[in-house]
């Protein structure tokens, strides 16, 4: 199955991919190339929208480019929320 080729690839890493939907702006700042004010435009932009389809939903974010998803994206991960009934 797909979810066990990419545990077995991620498996000699084991980090844990944040969330982008969920994601706390303290978290954000741990990624390497983000700064404060990428962090508050990530939430910002999640607040505004909803949540992220995608990771590359980011490319609609200020300050983020593709250069900068390219190298954020294996970091990155976009749950969708489970609708409530």
């Amino acid at each position: 199955s797909l979810c066990l080729v990419l545990s077995l690839s991620t498996a000699a890493f084991a980090v844990e991919k944040i969330d982008i939907n969920t994601a706390t702006q303290s978290q954000l700042e741990t990624l390497n190339g983000v700064g404060a004010s990428t962090t508050v435009a990530i939430i910002h932009y999640r607040d505004q929208h909803g949540a992220y389809k995608s990771v590359e939903d980011l490319v609609n974010v200020k300050g983020i480019g593709d250069k900068k998803l390219a190298k954020l994206n294996q970091y990155l991960t976009a749950t969708q929320p489970k609708k409530l009934d």
